[in-house]
C-alpha cells in the first residue's frame, strides 16, 4: 500500500518466489499477459498469480517452460525437509508445486532457506490458503485431480495420467481426510512389499511424476552436445 493510499506496483526485477490464491488482488499487466497481484502475505512471500496459456502459473522468472505438463500438490505438510526435496525435484523437472495450507512449519522467505530450500526461487511454488481455495480454483481450471494414497488398489504405473493432471501427496503424519479423497477423482498406490507401511512423501512423488512425465512427454529436453 503507497502513502497515497493505492496499492503499490512491484518493482519489475522482483525476484517472485510464491503465489497465493483466496486474498484480494488487484489486476496489472506487470508481466505476461494481466497478472493478479496480492503484494505481501504475513509470511513475507511477495504473491503474484495470473491466467497464461496453461492456466494459473508461477511468475518466477526461471520458469522458462509454458506447455502444459503435470503439477504436483502437497495438502498441509508438516516436515520441511520433505517440502525441499519435492521442490527441488519440481525446479528440476520444471514443474509446478502447489502448497495446500496451513503447513505444519514457517513459510517464509528466511525460513524456507533455514530447512535447505535452496532452489526455492528456481521452483514454482503455488501457495493456497486452504483447501476450499485450492479446490475452487483447480474446478475453474478443469484439473484433474490424481490422489496417492496407501487406500487406494489401483497401482500408479497402469493409470493413463494426461498433462492436466494434478499428482496430491497427503500430510506426512496423517495423510489427507475423507472429504480430500472424495474429491479426488482418480486414487493411486504404489505397489509395495506386504508387511511395509509407506514410502517417504517426497520418494512417492519422484516415482510417481517420473512415469506421469514419461507418459505425457513433458520431461525437460535432453542438453544439446
Amino acid at each position: 500500500m503507497g502513502r497515497d493510499g493505492k496499492t503499490a506496483m512491484p518493482p519489475r526485477d522482483s525476484r517472485v518466489s510464491a503465489v497465493l490464491f483466496g486474498r484480494k488482488r488487484w489486476v496489472g499487466a506487470e508481466f505476461r499477459g494481466f497478472w493478479q497481484v496480492s503484494g505481501r502475505s504475513p509470511a513475507g512471500l511477495r504473491q503474484v498469480s495470473g491466467r497464461s496459456p496453461v492456466g494459473l502459473r508461477q511468475v518466477s522468472i526461471h520458469r522458462k517452460r509454458t506447455e502444459p505438463m503435470p503439477d504436483l500438490a502437497l495438502f498441509q505438510p508438516n516436515i520441511p525437509q520433505n517440502t525441499g526435496t519435492i521442490l527441488r525435484l519440481a525446479a528440476c523437472m520444471g514443474v509446478a508445486v502447489h502448497l495446500i495450507e496451513p503447513a505444519g512449519f514457517p513459510l517464509s522467505d528466511s525460513a524456507l532457506r533455514r530447512t535447505g530450500m535452496d532452489y526455492l526461487e528456481r521452483a514454482a511454488l503455488i501457495r493456497h490458503l486452504d483447501w476450499p481455495a485450492f479446490e475452487a480454483w483447480r474446478r475453474a481450471e478443469g484439473r484433474r485431480l490424481v490422489l496417492l494414497t496407501t487406500k487406494s488398489a489401483d497401482p500408479y504405473p497402469h493409470f493413463p495420467f494426461q498433462v492436466s493432471d494434478i499428482l496430491l501427496f497427503g500430510r506426512e503424519s496423517a495423510g489427507v481426510p475423507a472429504a480430500v479423497h472424495e474429491a479426488a477423482d482418480a486414487r493411486l498406490t504404489i505397489p509395495m512389499v506386504a508387511g511395509l507401511r509407506s514410502l517417504n512423501v517426497a520418494v512417492s512423488a519422484a516415482m510417481v511424476l517420473g512415469e506421469a512425465l514419461r507418459q505425457t512427454a513433458a520431461f525437460p529436453p535432453a542438453p544439446a552436445g
